[in-house]
């Protein structure tokens, strides 16, 4: 097994893994970012970036990916998990593949957010309207604790449209 195939693989079990936590608990934990960081940062060590990003590359995409969404976070708009997620996957995937995976994982979310408001007005799957909310929380608890709850995971569609990408862009 080669390098640069473990390196890909591990890649793709990250993104994985912050779907699935993404969309069941609605964040990312530190340890989940930190990780894919860690793992990028080994595969560019080892010269086996899945996508033969230099380091400046690497880290200008951290820096553009952090950075960017951060605005999001600072106006509310997003959780800090999604703008550290972002940092993390911009060193994996850099500048380039950035934009195509925002615009994706933003039509995704975007889709998200319509169809549980179509949902919620419209009661007859009440079931996924609660799925697509997330983990609920008691408006008591909401209104105490200042914290405004965000439904839509980000870091979950960024991660989806990431895999799309790897698809799409082996096909060309």
């Amino acid at each position: 097994m080669s390098l640069h195939f473990l390196a890909e693989s591990s890649f793709l079990v990250w993104l994985l893994f912050v779907a699935v936590y993404d969309f069941r608990k609605r964040r990312v934990p530190n340890w989940l970012v930190l990780g894919g960081a860690a793992l990028a940062l080994a595969a560019l060590v080892v010269d086996r970036q899945p996508f033969g990003l230099s380091w400046t590359a690497a880290f200008l995409g951290a820096a553009i990916g952090f950075g960017f969404l951060l605005l999001f976070y600072v106006l509310g708009l997003m959780g800090a998990g999604d703008v550290k997620f972002a940092g993390a996957l911009g060193l994996w995937v850099g500048l380039p593949g950035l934009m195509p995976i925002w615009i994706a994982a933003s039509l995704l979310a975007g889709a998200h957010g319509v169809l549980w408001l179509v949902l919620k007005r419209w009661a007859v799957f009440p079931k996924v309207a609660v799925a697509l909310r997330g983990r609920s929380q008691a408006p008591d608890d909401i209104a105490s604790s200042g914290i405004r709850t965000r439904f839509i995971p980000y870091a979950a569609y960024l991660a989806m449209a990431t895999a799309a990408w790897i698809v799409w862009g082996r096909q060309s």
